[in-house]
């Protein structure tokens, strides 16, 4: 029965679709310093986050936002520039962006909400992990995915709170495409299994296969770690590079009964996909933001957001506040600017991920989070490391690791926050960070 009523708004919505097509506006002229991006369409669960996930997928950055999709519209307004600073004025870009939003495909796609499972595509097999962190994790996975003729295409890896999670896509060595085998893939799923759970038999770990097409790669991953429950703080002392109180991000969920929303106010420092971080939660969780309003500074980022549970019933116990929190804090820290960037650039082969991160085992780095790429036979692997005590790396050490890896290939970039700059000039190669500089709120609201 419930079915029947869903399938009935669907048909509702894209007869309002069609009746008010979605209409997609750039604006290079209104704003001084960045594009401005209006969206209107019909309102429907999960259009704000397909919205963002689009422009964050163009590495476009989103500085400033407003929302609103009350009364069944959805009128959204972002103003963005591109990493290099400067406004969007790419023609083929603002067609393409246009093409992706008011599209139908992208407003009526399924729901991204599956267990954590998989099955092969042509091209690739998606493997999903999750199981607890440890030094050399991903050293010892994929040991052993070369072992077995695997080869990584492409990959990303996060931790956080004792946890680790990846989406990893392998293909066949011998022939360049998705493994079918069903007595091999069983193989890959015990060995692997194995390695998650490390020494002790009552860790919770899992390997699967993702269905092919059907699951944003960044989208899943927070799916598979808010199923993990890694927003459940662990006690402990024993790493340095763990967020401390101070630094975690300022999240305050409050009641707005005047007109029956619950308030998050969120302060934290600016970085990369961010929003799309916090709105990929909220709509994960299963909450509706009507009104909302992001700026974002030099360093710094506000967010304020009017939600309701997608039932239309605000937050109305404190254990749910609790757990908003706790999980808006997660969605923030999972891939916070915490440890040194290292960028690879080398031809690839086969074991070279498994080369590479056993030399940082070696050289007892610890790997925070990793995004693995190959484009034309290049591989292109970024990874953020900390020592094994979490602490900043030090700078003979990323030397010397720039020694065993090979002359040119690693890239160093290097800040205030995770390690010391080396205090004589080096013959390596480094990208120079940005210098960063904390203002406050005030400073961008003005």
């Amino acid at each position: 029965m419930f079915e029947k009523f869903e399938e009935m708004d669907d048909e509702f919505a894209k007869l309002l679709r069609r009746v008010n097509p979605p209409r997609v506006v750039f604006d290079n002229d209104t704003c001084e310093d960045a594009t401005v991006i209006q969206v209107d369409s019909v309102n429907k669960h999960g259009i704000l986050l397909q919205v963002v996930q689009v422009l964050t997928d163009l590495d476009l950055v989103i500085k400033k936002a407003y929302i609103s999709s009350d009364g069944g519209w959805f009128m959204d307004v972002f103003n963005v520039i591109g990493r290099d600073g400067k406004k969007v004025r790419d023609h083929q870009l603002i067609s393409y962006i246009q093409e992706r939003l008011e599209s139908d495909d992208d407003y009526l796609q399924p729901s991204l909400k599956g267990t954590v499972g998989l099955v092969p595509s042509e091209k690739h097999t998606c493997i999903e992990l999750t199981g607890t962190d440890r030094p050399g994790l991903l050293s010892e996975v994929c040991a052993v995915l070369a072992d077995l003729q695997c080869n990584v295409v492409n990959a990303e890896i996060w931790t956080h709170n004792a946890r680790a999670a990846a989406v990893v896509h392998v293909t066949d060595n011998s022939t360049g495409f998705a493994i079918e085998d069903p007595k091999r893939l069983a193989t890959i799923k015990e060995l692997l299994c194995n390695v998650l759970k490390g020494n002790n038999a009552l860790n919770t770990a899992k390997m699967t296969l993702s269905p092919p097409g059907t699951t944003h790669r960044e989208r899943r991953l927070h799916q598979i770690m808010f199923a993990d429950r890694d927003y459940e703080r662990v006690e402990t002392s024993e790493r340095g590079g763990v967020h401390t109180k101070t630094s975690r991000p300022n999240v305050i969920v409050a009641d707005c009964t005047e007109k029956d929303y619950t308030v998050i106010t969120l302060r934290s420092k600016d970085r990369p996909k961010l929003l799309f971080d916090i709105i990929c939660t909220l709509t994960d969780m299963q909450y509706v933001v009507y009104h909302g309003v992001v700026h974002t500074g030099t360093m710094e980022a506000y967010q304020e957001y009017y939600i309701r549970h997608v039932d239309g019933v605000p937050i109305s116990s404190e254990a749910e506040r609790e757990r908003v929190m706790q999980c808006l804090e997660a969605a923030i820290e999972r891939r916070g600017n915490e440890g040194l960037e290292l960028e690879l650039c080398a031809e690839d082969r086969v074991g070279l991920l498994s080369d590479i991160t056993r030399v940082f085992r070696e050289n007892s780095l610890c790997i925070k989070r990793a995004e693995i790429s190959t484009k034309g036979g290049r591989a292109r692997d970024t990874f953020c490391v900390t020592d094994v005590t979490g602490s900043p790396v030090d700078p003979k050490t990323v030397d010397a690791i720039c020694r065993q890896i090979g002359q040119g290939l690693l890239h160093v970039k290097w800040n205030s926050s995770s390690s010391p700059k080396p205090q004589q000039e080096s013959t390596i190669s480094f990208l120079l960070g940005t210098l960063f500089r904390v203002k406050t709120i005030s400073t961008f609201l003005d």
